[in-house]
């Protein structure tokens, strides 16, 4: 077994295990594996107080459930926590695709007891699964429709709406006793950069920023969230140097100062490259707990012992030179355990949530918009469904299943599907139907110039085709029937299809 601690001599004293145990109880890792590794268990008895778990760790919830007992055999009050958004970016519905919409679509239907209702069906799942912290909602307000990472997983471009559905979602999501994760602070919806590849810059003015992008982060705050996420962005008008995960502006002075914020700090994923290829993992972690956080999340690619290790042992040396204050190390750990006992604490009450599972499928009826063409006309028969696909921003990912091929495969027996991408789809997708009529899938057609010419190609040769657009509809509808679903979850495939034979 590795020694608790690799630095300094007294690493076997009463002080020193207290360090170590407050370096590990600040980390929030990945694994990898369906069960539970052997090194993480240990871990857990030195004091490691959370896990995450994403996509690689998820084959079905009974496993998942077998997974998170395991690991509470160690530590009951083990915080468990999950990047479930629902809609584009799930982790338990990786395989198949949501069995909820996301964010835009709820924003669309702009229901706040629907929002609620939502996300207290998925927290009652997660909840069922052994899983007690969600890194969800997103607050961002999509004040930028050409941005790469957000899109379809803000509510909407209006700060008001915004607010009044991440309170409901906060408030639906924590009746379960699942703790919510309001992202990402202080906005990420005003980025033209995706921070997985480098840092983003908002150019805004403080006032700008006050009554766009923080209001959504006070309702979340008025409604309890248990813990805020912060991004990996640097502005400028609250601090020209340091992006806000690493910033004490924004996180002690901004968060928990001036907006009164007294939950759990945690930070966004910090192998993304706006950290480390910019601060290196290890100095990044010293420098993001000192500035304010108390979580650290790592390990949607480094999921190894090792990481954890060097981690430890980086907070642990840092405290020793006097770079990190070891009372912001305790402050930090202890707002960790404070969550991790609630959790213990409210995980009953996803006992007491009447289950309600097609309430994800209403949600996604509700949210379509149907543009009827000139050129419409019913679908009676087998089609051809061409996907236009573009490639996936990393929160996403490339695993999870999307489209309405399968569902109208079922609903129109003889349908065949094909995926396109890049120049030239459009011609492969009509030499591909070769005569029958067409579904064109696309998926925020404004962001990509291929996609509009593929559906250029498309419209000229067979004005009779069917458009859906699966991601944020800015685009003017076109086609002989436009369907805007507002994202791709799988709930949102099943509703447009149903759309398509309605006509």
């Amino acid at each position: 077994m590795t020694t608790l601690a690799t630095t300094g001599s007294d690493s076997g004293s009463a002080a020193g295990l207290t360090l170590t145990r407050d370096a590990l109880a600040v980390l929030q890792p990945g694994f990898d594996g369906t069960t539970a590794p052997d090194w993480v268990r240990r871990r857990l008895g030195e004091g490691l107080a959370s896990v995450a778990l994403f996509g690689r760790n998820v084959v079905s919830e009974e496993q998942v459930t077998a997974l998170t007992a395991q690991l509470r055999a160690e530590r009951d009050d083990l915080l468990v926590a999950i990047d479930e958004e629902s809609g584009d970016v799930t982790r338990l519905d990786v395989r198949t695709g949501s069995a909820f919409p996301g964010n835009h679509a709820l924003g669309a239907v702009d229901d706040p007891g629907l929002t609620r209702a939502v996300s207290r069906e998925l927290g009652r799942r997660l909840a069922a699964c052994g899983v007690t912290f969600d890194w969800a909602p997103s607050a961002d307000v999509n004040a930028n429709p050409g941005n790469p990472v957000i899109g379809v997983r803000s509510f909407g471009a209006s700060t008001d709406l915004v607010a009044r559905h991440t309170a409901a979602w906060v408030e639906g999501l924590q009746s379960t006793g699942v703790a919510a994760c309001t992202k990402h602070f202080p906005g990420h919806g005003d980025t033209n950069v995706d921070s997985h590849h480098a840092v983003p810059r908002i150019d805004v003015d403080a006032d700008t920023l006050y009554a766009r992008e923080l209001p959504p982060f006070r309702a979340a705050i008025a409604a309890g969230t248990r813990a805020i996420m912060s991004a990996h962005i640097l502005v400028p008008a609250l601090d020209p140097d340091r992006p806000g995960t690493l910033s004490r502006r924004i996180l002690t002075e901004l968060l928990r100062g001036e907006l009164g914020y007294q939950g759990l700090i945690v930070t966004d994923g910090m192998e993304m490259r706006a950290i480390s290829g910019t601060y290196g993992l290890e100095h990044g972690v010293v420098l993001a707990i000192a500035a304010g956080a108390d979580a650290i999340c790592v390990g949607g690619g480094l999921c190894d012992e090792g990481t954890v290790l060097k981690l430890r042992d980086a907070l642990v040396a840092a405290v020793r030179s006097g770079e990190l204050p070891e009372e912001r190390l305790a402050d930090a750990a202890a707002r960790v355990r404070a969550l991790a006992r609630w959790t213990a604490t409210a995980r009953g009450g996803a006992a007491d949530t009447e289950p309600h599972p097609e309430i994800g499928l209403v949600a996604a009826r509700r949210a379509l918009t149907v543009t009827r063409g000139a050129t419409a006309a019913p679908v009676t028969g087998a089609v051809y469904v061409a996907r236009l696909n573009p490639a996936p921003n990393i929160a996403v990912g490339d695993q999870t299943p999307w489209g309405v091929a399968a569902e109208l495969e079922r609903l129109l027996p003889g349908t065949a599907a094909g995926t396109f991408t890049g120049d030239g789809a459009g011609t492969a997708a009509l030499a591909a139907a070769d005569g029958r009529r067409i579904v064109a899938v696309v998926r925020d057609e404004h962001r990509h110039p291929w996609m509009g010419a593929a559906l250029d190609a498309l419209l000229a040769a067979r004005p009779d085709t069917v458009v859906v657009e699966m991601g944020l509809p800015q685009a003017a509808p076109r086609g002989a029937l436009h369907i805007a679903t507002y994202g791709a979850a799988r709930v949102c495939g099943v509703a447009a299809a149903e759309a398509v034979v309605a006509g």
